[in-house]
């Protein structure tokens, strides 16, 4: 059969050859256009999905039924890998194709066969579901924060945390915008506001902490 862990960058580890799968290990796949939608909220998710090719973007509508962006998805990549092996396996959000998408499905039981050859594959599974679930974390945790100067807070200290206080988005205000799920006008005022204030500077992607408690008294 086709190589396809070439098709996960995440089991990197893995030897990329065409041995890696048994030749008759069972899987399927399908093929997306742009703006077609892979799944929906609630969907049974009954085996191992990964795009192939292409992008696609998760999404979630709010209680109050605001469209909110979850993440976006580039090929190689699973799809909600962890919830395969869940009590209630359906999809957490909607699923659609940003571009034309090549979708690989291997059913559960064959991935079940592959984590009993295979203990590598195992091993690198449960990793990249163990870094979703801090993704996730982190992804909902920004998401309760109800404030956009709260929410630019939180993103700020997290990369601050890890490259100091001066460092590069590599979002601009339209993107960011979509990431918080917020109006771009509303953004950039409230950017402008921090600007005026003198917590931070601001060139083009180039962001600079100057006042770390301000940063931090925002998130209360």
């Amino acid at each position: 059969m086709a190589d396809l862990t070439s098709g996960w960058k995440e089991f990197e580890n893995i030897q990329e050859d065409n041995s890696f799968f048994p030749d008759d290990m069972q899987y399927s796949i399908k093929n997306y256009r742009k703006n077609e939608v892979l799944f929906h909220k609630g969907d049974s998710c009954d085996a191992l999905y990964v795009v192939m090719s292409g992008s696609v973007k998760t999404e979630m509508i709010s209680d109050s039924g605001n469209l909110i962006p979850i993440e976006t998805i580039q090929a190689p990549r699973p799809l909600a890998p962890a919830f395969l092996f869940s009590d209630r396996n359906n999809f957490p959000v909607d699923v659609s194709a940003l571009s034309p998408v090549e979708l690989l499905r291997i059913p559960k039981a064959e991935v079940i066969r592959l984590m009993t050859i295979r203990p590598d594959f195992m091993q690198q599974f449960m990793t990249h579901n163990a870094n979703r679930t801090q993704f996730l974390s982190q992804r909902l945790q920004l998401l309760s924060i109800k404030t956009i100067k709260g929410k630019m807070a939180h993103m700020l200290l997290d990369t601050y945390h890890r490259e100091g206080p001066r460092f590069l988005l590599d979002k601009n205000q339209t993107e960011l915008a979509e990431y918080f799920g917020v109006a771009r006008p509303s953004l950039a005022r409230s950017i402008s506001e921090m600007i005026d204030e003198g917590i931070i500077s601001v060139n083009k992607k180039e962001y600079t902490i100057l006042k770390l408690n301000s940063i931090k008294e925002l998130l209360i």
